[in-house]
């Protein structure tokens, strides 16, 4: 062989030598991408699993605390709607003590100026009684709403804070 060739026969050895190193590196290169980009991933996949679990935690926290401030809100409101009861039972007493007090204010006699008076203090005895069952019933009414808004603005308010906190 001539000079000329084994020259070219070196360099094509050389080239190719080279050419095997650049393919290695890259071979090499993409192998540590991979091993980087797989370190990566199961990093994220770990930091997801937690920050779900997490999430889980928090929101199972929260159903509770509304949960129990759901069953706070309904003892309230049995002890509300017990004392309503109590108090409508004790209004109905009095309103039957006013009904027999206004029926008994008569005066019997045989004046007739009596008489009148006696009937007319019936009367107004009467209205007044009317007037005192009245007001009474409104006032348990009044009472019962104000309780079940209080109690409803409570439970809110708990929901709301055991949302925040």
């Amino acid at each position: 062989m001539t000079s000329w060739a084994i020259r070219v026969a070196v360099l094509l050895a050389l080239l190719a030598s080279y050419w095997g190193v650049y393919q290695h590196g890259r071979s090499v290169e993409r192998a540590e991408a991979a091993t980087a980009t797989a370190k990566r991933d199961s990093g994220d996949r770990l930091a997801e699993i937690i920050g779900e679990r997490g999430a889980r935690q928090e929101e199972q926290r929260r159903a509770q605390a509304q949960e129990e401030a759901r069953a706070h809100a309904h003892e309230e409101r049995t002890t509300a709607d017990t004392g309503a009861a109590g108090a409508d039972a004790a209004g109905q007493r009095l309103r039957d003590e006013a009904g027999k007090l206004a029926a008994t204010v008569s005066c019997p006699g045989t004046d007739s100026a009596a008489l009148a008076r006696g009937q007319a203090a019936t009367r107004a005895a009467m209205v007044l009684s009317d007037l005192l069952a009245r007001a009474d019933a409104r006032a348990g009414e009044l009472a019962k709403a104000y309780d079940q808004a209080r109690i409803a603005g409570q439970l809110c308010e708990r929901s709301y804070n055991a949302l925040i906190n």
